[in-house]
């Protein structure tokens, strides 16, 4: 091996397209711009979402329903769920910091207890918001519900 036989590899280096540089050179005239306009000038810049003078997507699509800023988002548990919890988990206190040590729910959810289903087993509940039916029937099993 010598220097002067050192070539790079087969495919690793392109030739630079120089354009604008004659009819010769195959990229002369318009140097690969196609023909006149505003985008073959230079710091030409379209808009986001623009489609050439059509009518955007944005614009022709219908606008539908309404969203609720002030809605409250909670993460619903049923009584029937509960007694499958509690004993997979073994929960003594059905909890935030207990539901998220046992990554039942994120840091940052709210816990709403609603009464589908029935509870046998006796838990004390700290959560965010529980339905009338639901409080009745976890103070029946022996139960209690503290609202944070």
């Amino acid at each position: 091996m010598q220097l002067h036989n050192l070539k790079p590899a087969a495919g690793s280096k392109h030739k630079v397209k120089r354009v604008g540089r004659g009819e010769g050179s195959g990229y002369g005239v318009t140097a690969g711009k196609g023909n006149k306009g505003q985008q073959s000038r230079t710091g030409y810049q379209s808009k986001i979402g623009h489609e050439g003078g059509q009518m955007p997507i944005q614009r022709r699509m219908p606008k539908r329903g309404f969203k609720n800023r002030n809605r409250v988002e909670y993460k619903v548990f049923n009584l029937g769920q509960i007694d499958y919890l509690a004993e997979k988990y073994e929960l003594q206190e059905f909890s935030l910091e207990t539901l998220y040590i046992n990554g039942l729910i994120n840091r940052t959810d709210l816990v709403k207890i609603l009464g589908n289903g029935e509870i046998s087993t006796k838990i004390n509940f700290v959560v965010n918001a529980v339905s009338e039916k639901a409080k009745a029937a976890i103070e029946t099993a022996g139960g209690t519900v503290t609202i944070m």
